[in-house]
C-alpha cells in the first residue's frame, strides 16, 4: 500500500476563503490540520496579510524558517492585491460607449486575443471578436496603484514626491541608508543570539563573516526588522523626528529641524 497519496483535480483549488490551504500545503507547520487562513470560524475575523504576519513573528520561528513558506505567502498577498486593487479608467466623455463594449466582451475572447498579442500575431489574424475587443483595450488605461512594485506604484511615488516639491520646496539633502545586518550587532540579537552584550561599546559579534551572513540569509525576517528598527532610530535619534507627531522634535536633529522628508526602499 502507498505510504502517501497525491490527489488531484481538474479545477484549481481556491486561495480564497480556504481555511484548509495551508494546512494541507505544509503539514509540518500546522500538524493538527487547523489554523489556516480567513477560517469563518473565527470570533474575531482576521486578515489574510495580519495574520501571515503574526506566524512570521512567532518565537519559535518555524514559519520563517521554512524554505518556501515565505515566498508561497508573499506570492499570495501580491497575487491578492493585483486581484483587488487593479481597476479601469476611462474618459469621462468616452465612457457611455466603452462600458457597454466592454461587457459584451466574453471571456474566451479576451483570453484567445491575448494569446495572439503574446505571439505577436498580425492583426490579420484577428476575428471580428478580437478586433473590436482589441481597440476597446486601446480605450482603457490599468490603474494599479496600490499594488507594491508595479509601475503605477512607482509613478505614485513619482507624484507625491513633486507634491512635497510644490509645498515644501525643493529637498536640500539626499541620502542613502544601508544598515548592514551582517556586521550590525543589533541584528545578531534580533536574530536571537543571547551572547552579544549590547552594552558593551563594542559588542563581540559571532566569526567568522559567513556565519553571519548565513543567519541573514537564514532569517529574512530578523533582517527586514532589523532594517526598519535601524531607519527608524537613524530618523529619530539622529535626525530628530518624532514619529508620533509626524515632525521634528523640539530639539531638533543633526540637521537641525526637519519640515519633511520622504522616503522608498527599494
Amino acid at each position: 500500500p502507498a505510504d502517501f497519496i497525491l490527489r488531484y483535480e481538474r479545477d484549481p483549488i481556491s486561495e480564497y476563503n480556504n481555511p484548509g490551504l495551508f494546512p494541507g500545503m505544509f503539514p509540518t507547520l500546522y500538524p493538527l490540520g487547523i489554523g489556516g487562513f480567513e477560517d469563518a470560524q473565527r470570533s474575531v475575523s482576521v486578515s489574510l496579510e495580519a495574520h501571515a504576519e503574526h506566524l512570521l513573528d512567532q518565537s519559535n520561528r518555524a514559519f520563517r524558517y521554512h524554505y518556501f513558506y515565505s515566498f508561497v505567502i508573499l506570492n499570495v498577498i501580491q497575487r491578492r492585491k493585483a486581484h483587488l486593487h487593479t481597476s479601469l479608467s476611462v474618459s469621462s466623455s468616452k465612457f457611455k460607449h466603452i462600458a457597454p463594449g466592454l461587457l459584451s466582451v466574453s471571456a474566451s475572447t479576451l483570453s484567445a486575443l491575448a494569446t495572439k498579442i503574446k505571439n505577436e500575431e498580425k492583426m490579420s489574424t484577428y476575428t471580428e471578436d478580437e478586433r473590436r475587443a482589441f481597440h476597446l483595450l486601446k480605450e482603457v488605461n490599468t490603474v494599479s496603484a496600490k499594488i507594491p512594485g508595479s509601475q503605477a506604484s512607482k509613478i505614485t511615488l513619482r507624484q507625491e514626491i513633486r507634491s512635497y516639491y510644490a509645498f515644501f520646496g525643493l529637498p536640500q539633502l539626499f541620502l542613502t541608508l544601508n544598515p548592514s545586518a551582517v556586521h550590525n550587532p543589533v541584528f545578531q540579537v534580533i536574530y536571537g543570539d543571547e551572547g552579544v552584550d549590547l552594552a558593551e561599546r563594542f559588542p563581540l559579534i559571532p566569526e567568522p563573516r559567513s556565519e553571519r551572513a548565513y543567519r541573514v540569509a537564514k532569517d529574512p525576517v530578523a533582517a527586514a526588522d532589523f532594517f526598519e528598527f535601524m531607519i527608524e532610530t537613524i530618523f529619530r535619534d539622529l535626525f530628530g523626528w518624532d514619529y508620533k507627531k509626524g515632525q521634528s522634535n523640539q530639539d531638533g536633529g543633526i540637521f537641525g529641524h526637519l519640515r519633511a522628508f520622504y522616503g522608498t526602499s527599494e
